[in-house]
């Protein structure tokens, strides 16, 4: 029996779990009537439990032009968030919205909004194209300028005449977030930083990370769209070489694993409990 090491953080983290939880309990309340459910995206990177979701009368869509007007709809605003004018176009449609924003990204949002009132140019490390940076952006009337990496960090050079307010992607590297921090602080800025990179994701981090340098092969279980997953990834592929991304039990390649005695696993927090329970079990007893 091969021995499998599994992170304690693996799988869905409190913000993605209340969402989950949401839009099965809206889909439940919407069962047998005229009522109509949507969430704005995929209310989690995971294609399985979306496709569940979506068998249970749940609609996803992209822009709120694709939503029905009336309280006879439920809109859900999943984990991510959305920019402040979605909220106010959703509440002239008069649909009822379930707001599922991660307790997390709230805050960002008000730092954002506030600071940017305060006369603070706002800075958002973290991915330009991810939903929840886009939705940051929409706190601060899309002023802000997003710093994905150290070499952007580097060649930055604008806003020199205003102070700077530095936040952060919750599920951002957090040792990339300090040395992008540092780059600031060496070109003599004026910045406030708000480390808002969640707790939870830096304790996934941190152990993903451990558990792979300990390991002689290492699995991270995700969506192929979900950015913690892919930071995971990246953490354990530093230390590990013998580090895989899968989806599901489907996309694990056994004979890759055959030589290896000792396999660590992690999961992001768009992994369900059971795949990361199969995969578990699948690997400790297939040799």
């Amino acid at each position: 029996m091969r021995e499998v090491k599994v992170a304690k953080s693996a799988g869905f983290c409190f913000g993605v779990q209340r969402a989950v939880d949401m839009v099965y309990e809206e889909a439940s309340k919407a069962d047998n009537t005229d009522r109509k459910v949507y969430t704005l995206g995929p209310v989690i990177h995971n294609e399985q439990v979306v496709s569940d979701m979506e068998s249970r009368g749940v609609y996803v869509v992209e822009d709120t032009d694709s939503i029905e007007d009336g309280p006879g709809t439920t809109v859900i605003i999943r984990s991510h968030g959305v920019p402040k004018d979605v909220i106010n176009t959703l509440k002239e449609k008069n649909v009822n919205i379930a707001d599922a924003t991660c307790p997390f990204v709230s805050k960002i949002h008000h730092i954002a909004e506030e600071k940017y009132n305060e006369g603070y140019h706002i800075i958002v490390v973290g991915d330009a194209k991810h939903p929840e940076v886009e939705g940051i952006c929409g706190w601060c009337k899309n002023s802000a300028d997003v710093i994905g990496s150290m070499e952007e960090a580097l060649n930055y050079n604008s806003h020199k005449d205003k102070k700077l307010c530095i936040v952060s992607q919750t599920t951002f590297n957090y040792k990339k977030f300090q040395d992008i921090v540092d780059i600031f602080l060496k070109k003599s800025y004026d910045i406030l930083v708000m480390n808002t990179i969640c707790n939870a994701t830096e304790e996934r981090q941190t152990e993903a990370g451990t558990i792979a340098r300990q390991s002689d092969a290492m699995l991270v279980i995700g969506g192929k769209h979900s950015s913690n997953t892919q930071k995971l990834f990246e953490i354990c592929k530093k230390v590990c070489t013998n580090t895989y991304f899968i989806q599901t039990l489907d996309d694990l390649d056994l004979e890759k694993l055959q030589s290896f005695r000792s396999v660590g696993i992690t999961a992001g927090a768009s992994a369900p409990n059971n795949i990361i329970k199969e995969v578990q079990s699948y690997v400790r007893y297939e040799q």
